[in-house]
């Protein structure tokens, strides 16, 4: 048990005294106008209070990840808790928060756009395909997750209350709407309600796990990953498969994600004042990874069978079947079903924004005005390829959505790193988490199936230093190029 509270105690703390040094390197400045006060549009540009803003973003980035990413973790066991506090705190929420500074102080502009304007054209083209083909995975994705969610729901036993075909064009329907209409006509209305319920729901599963799971973590759970030698980054689960690199590839969203980067502009319009962005941005991050806790703990701790009553209920029906039985063994019939009916709703909250998020990022990319005629044009072709997509395998879906949810996180804290450069303050806050991100996704890469299939062996060496070789380049050539503007200033 101690162990979750320890996992908690180090979130908050980061929060506490790491996030504001964070912030004194942004160049935090609360006199400026924000892009909200210079281009209210009443669509996209929208004041938004900034405990609404906190809640909407929370929303916007922890659909299903947060809860079937660490479900899946728990089958390396309470290392998965390690690499989710320590990947929030150091990765994801810097990541997070520096997605929000860039966009904010740059009136509001999708990353493609800013990459175009911290490196260059190419990287703002690898960015903008990159974002969209995240983005439409993850819409899929959270049409596909929370259709299979509802379909399991019952009006008479044995019979379902709807078919998952039904639930799959509700949901799309509804994310129609969500794309076109303007921000203040659900979005700002009913997210920081659903915000709320995800905060008691996780609470209320947090609670009847540590007062009733068989199974707690403990220290020597912990400590028995290093004995004879192993060690916890590159020894194999139980299934042979090693963690490093796929630990980090399954536990994304809570510990760090791309995804989140693409949803910063929706908050950065409606931010009214540029020192709102640590609590919305980092303080979000940091209530993700409060939730994948409590998850990787429901994986860990609520199976007696452990590992592998664990491994047989995910081969039965998956993560969405893990969440069934821990809510409804925990919480009663009707909790569960509360609950099962809450983490439906979080995907679809965050599907609909990732759809919103790419018609904004195709509309800076292009340059296309934001009138109804041209938001209907975009919407329409977006949402029918999305539907195609949802017939295939959702297995492949979510395997290109880890790598390229991974890829972009990466790429984004390249980005910071070269905004921290420029500025000459400390860039090693993002520079080091975009170097082991880098590591991370070439060794993933080079040895999945979807990748180049290479041997492991191979792939973890090879990923770490490609990783180290490009902080080195970036860090050289920037004070080569500084060193090169000094001497021609003087020689002027």
């Amino acid at each position: 048990m101690i162990i979750f509270f320890v996992c908690l105690a180090i979130l908050f703390l980061g929060y506490k005294f790491y996030s504001p040094f964070i912030e004194k390197q942004a160049g935090i400045d609360p006199t400026v106008q924000t892009p909200q006060a210079r281009f209210e549009e009443g669509v996209d540009y929208v004041a938004v209070h900034p405990v609404k803003a906190y809640l909407i973003q929370f929303l916007n980035i922890a659909g299903v990840g947060p809860i079937f990413g660490p479900i899946l973790g728990a089958l390396y066991g309470p290392v998965a808790l390690v690499w989710i506090i320590f990947g929030n705190v150091f990765g994801g929420a810097v990541h997070d928060y520096f997605s929000g500074v860039l966009s904010i102080k740059d009136d509001g502009k999708s990353l493609p756009e800013i990459a175009d304007k911290y490196f260059n054209v190419y990287f703002k083209g690898v960015m903008l395909l990159f974002t969209a083909m995240l983005l439409f995975f993850v819409g899929v994705v959270f049409i596909m997750s929370p259709a299979g969610l509802l379909s399991n729901l019952e009006y008479f036993e044995g019979t379902p209350l709807a078919s998952n075909t039904f639930w799959v064009l509700a949901i799309l329907a509804y994310y129609f709407l969500a794309t076109l209409l303007p921000i203040d006509k659900i979005i700002t209305k009913l997210y920081p309600l659903f915000g709320l319920l995800m905060i008691v729901m996780t609470t209320s599963i947090a609670v009847a796990l540590l007062v009733e799971a068989p199974h707690l973590p403990v220290w020597g759970d912990l400590f028995a990953y290093f004995e004879h030698g192993h060690h916890v980054l590159l020894e194999p689960n139980p299934d042979g498969l090693p963690v490093w690199p796929l630990l980090f590839m399954t536990i994304t969203c809570g510990a760090i994600s791309g995804f989140h980067s693409t949803q910063a502009p929706i908050m950065a319009r409606c931010l009214t004042n540029e020192k709102y962005v640590r609590p919305v941005y980092y303080g979000a991050m940091m209530s993700e990874g409060v939730v994948a806790c409590v998850w990787a703990l429901a994986g860990i701790a609520a199976f007696p069978g452990g590992y592998v009553e664990l491994k047989a209920l995910l081969d039965q029906g998956g993560p969405g079947l893990v969440v069934n039985h821990v809510a409804t063994g925990y919480l009663g019939v009707f909790g569960g079903i509360m609950a099962i009916i809450a983490v439906a709703v979080f995907p679809i909250t965050s599907g609909d924004t990732a759809f919103r998020s790419l018609r904004l990022t195709l509309v800076d990319a292009f340059n296309i005005s934001q009138s109804m005629g041209h938001r209907l044009m975009l919407a329409v072709p977006i949402l029918f390829i999305a539907y195609l997509i949802t017939f295939i395998d959702f297995s492949l879906i979510w395997r290109y959505f880890a790598f390229s949810n991974m890829l972009l996180s990466t790429s984004v804290l390249w980005l910071a790193t070269k905004f921290l450069l420029d500025r000459g303050t400390f860039h090693w806050i993002v520079s080091i988490p975009a170097c082991i991100g880098t590591s991370v996704t070439l060794s993933y890469i080079l040895n999945a199936s979807i990748g180049f299939g290479m041997p492991i062996e191979w792939t973890k060496p090879v990923g770490v230093l490609i990783g180290v070789v490009t902080l080195l380049f970036m860090v050289l050539v920037d004070r080569r190029y500084k060193s090169r503007d000094d001497s021609e200033l003087g020689a002027s």
